[in-house]
């Protein structure tokens, strides 16, 4: 056992479940215990190394959850499944820390929590971009520093972004969200670059900008870019929710940067490697009036040299999901892949409606398990 502190809840339950960081609320639990699972939790803060999680895995494990700060690879699956591990729930809607390949090939579901993320996570980026924007980390250190002296004609002078033009990048389910909240809310124009068009978001803006037409006011624009280079070179703000994966690795660079006005604001809620960080210390160095709104980053929990340095970059630690109802949305979600998994459940086969396992009658179900194929969890059909 690692030498962490680990605390034990319900030990007369029959199956063995370990979860790497002790998670919100006690209705996870419940849904564990009721599954007949006694759950070990670390309590320490500190990110769990892979030996430490293996040792915790030990010599009988049925399932385990952990956190998107944690390396799940071929060594940890291979550990797991030698335990009689039959699942793994990533405390995350996101996945790139696991290795798909090696848990496919040892058959162990890969359980996810989507679906409670999506307006949280939008939210951030908003209160990102008009931090940013407005300059308000600025503003308030001056105030606290006792600068203040009275009201001044060019005292703090931000960016406008009502009639402007946001950029975004990946319109998933949050990149959607985040849209609509900048178009509806603050009346600007939409470009957005995504492999796949967003027909829905397109009608959505269309029939927005005919209400706005109908009161007499200028409507508003939503435009498919054929590239990212177009969003970087004719938005005022861009919002970047892409996947991670090797063609979006580095997808703003120092090349891309340069495209973008001398104005711009970039906000970044997905992955912080979708930037290459070192690059962009640069560049807000070289361009003051270019601002920076972050809640990830490249090397986290690290900061490339400089970037702490920065007054034109407002940064925050990953908090993007961080209200009570997501994230005890999440371990519940979490939870109810791993309960499934080991009563037999199948997989819910619909991404878009999961709100129905945050109830006290979830379908009897794992809400999300993205290779439940791969390893041969049957779909679940009422």
């Amino acid at each position: 056992m690692s030498k962490k502190e680990w605390k034990t809840y319900h030990p007369s339950g029959g199956k063995r479940v370990v979860v790497t960081k002790m998670l919100p609320g006690e209705r996870w639990l419940e849904i564990l215990f009721n599954a007949g699972c006694r759950v070990e939790v670390c309590l320490s803060q500190d990110i769990l190394r892979a030996d430490e999680i293996a040792a915790a895995i030990g010599h009988r494990c049925d399932g385990a959850i952990g956190q998107l700060t944690e390396d799940w690879d071929e060594v940890l699956f291979a550990t797991l499944k030698a335990a009689g591990g039959r699942v793994y729930s990533n405390y995350a809607v996101g996945f790139n820390n696991v290795d798909l390949v090696a848990a496919n090939r040892h058959g162990i579901p890969i359980g996810n929590t989507p679906g409670v993320l999506t307006e949280t996570t939008a939210e951030m980026a908003v209160a990102l971009t008009f931090a940013t924007a407005r300059r308000v980390v600025e503003a308030d250190a001056f105030m606290r520093g006792g600068h203040y002296r009275g009201w001044l004609p060019t005292l703090f002078l931000g960016n406008l972004m009502k009639g402007g033009t946001v950029g975004v990048i990946g319109v998933g389910r949050i990149g959607a969200v985040y849209a609509r909240m900048m178009v509806e809310g603050f009346k600007m124009n939409l470009i957005y670059f995504d492999l796949y068009p967003n027909k829905e978001l397109e009608d959505y803006i269309a029939d927005y900008g005919e209400f706005l037409k109908s009161r007499g006011e200028m409507p508003v624009t939503c435009t498919r870019a054929d590239s990212v280079e177009a969003v970087l070179q004719t938005a005022d703000v861009v919002s970047l929710h892409p996947v991670l994966d090797e063609t979006t690795r580095h997808l703003i660079n120092t090349a891309r940067l340069n495209l973008m006005k001398e104005s711009a604001i970039l906000v970044n809620a997905s992955r912080g490697p979708v930037i290459d960080e070192a690059a962009l210390v640069a560049h807000c160095q070289k361009h003051p009036n270019f601002r920076v709104g972050l809640d990830v980053f490249e090397d986290e929990p690290e900061m490339k040299p400089g970037l702490n340095q920065l007054a034109n970059v407002v940064m925050v630690p990953h908090i993007a999901s961080a209200t009570g109802w997501t994230r005890e949305g999440m371990a519940m979600l979490a939870a109810r892949n791993v309960a499934g998994i080991l009563q037999g459940y199948p997989a819910w086969p619909d991404q878009h409606n999961i709100l129905p396992f945050l109830g006290r009658n979830p379908p009897p179900a794992a809400p999300s398990i993205v290779n439940a194929e791969e390893v041969g969890v049957p779909a679940y059909s009422a």
